[in-house]
C-alpha cells in the first residue's frame, strides 16, 4: 500500500487545460504502474490512462486519446495527467492509483483521495 495525493483539479471552461499531479511522500512511485481513473457521482469509476513503471509505456481510454497525456517525473516522484481541450463530459473526480500496467480497476491496490475537475460549456 502506498499513500497517494492528487492535486491540480479545478473549474474551467470547455477548451481549457488542466494538469493533475499525483505524488507520494513515503514511497517511490517508480515501484508501481500509475493509473488515472475518474468518477461521476453515482456512477462506476472509469479508467482514463496508465503509465508503466519505467515511463516508457502509456495507454489511454479512447475518449481521451490525443487530448490527455500521462507522464512521470522520477526526480520529483510525481505522475502527471495533462488534460487539454477539456469537454463538459470530462467533469468528474479524478483519482490516481498505484498497481499494475492495466486498465482494470482491481489491479490497482492503492488510491488517492481524488481531485475534482469541473468543465463548463
Amino acid at each position: 500500500q502506498v499513500q497517494l495525493v492528487e492535486s491540480g483539479g479545478g473549474s474551467v471552461q470547455a477548451g481549457a487545460s488542466l494538469r493533475l499531479s499525483c505524488t507520494s511522500a513515503e514511497q517511490r512511485l517508480t515501484s508501481y504502474a500509475i493509473g488515472w481513473f475518474r468518477q461521476i457521482s453515482g456512477q462506476k469509476r472509469e479508467y482514463v490512462a496508465t503509465i508503466s513503471r519505467s515511463g516508457g509505456q502509456t495507454f489511454y481510454t479512447y475518449s481521451v486519446k490525443g487530448r490527455f497525456t500521462i507522464s512521470r517525473d522520477k526526480r520529483q516522484n510525481m505522475v502527471f495527467l495533462q488534460m487539454n481541450d477539456l469537454k463538459p463530459e470530462d467533469t468528474a473526480v479524478y483519482y490516481c492509483a498505484a498497481g499494475e500496467f492495466t486498465s482494470e480497476f482491481d489491479d490497482y491496490t492503492s488510491w488517492g483521495q481524488g481531485t475534482q475537475v469541473t468543465v463548463s460549456p
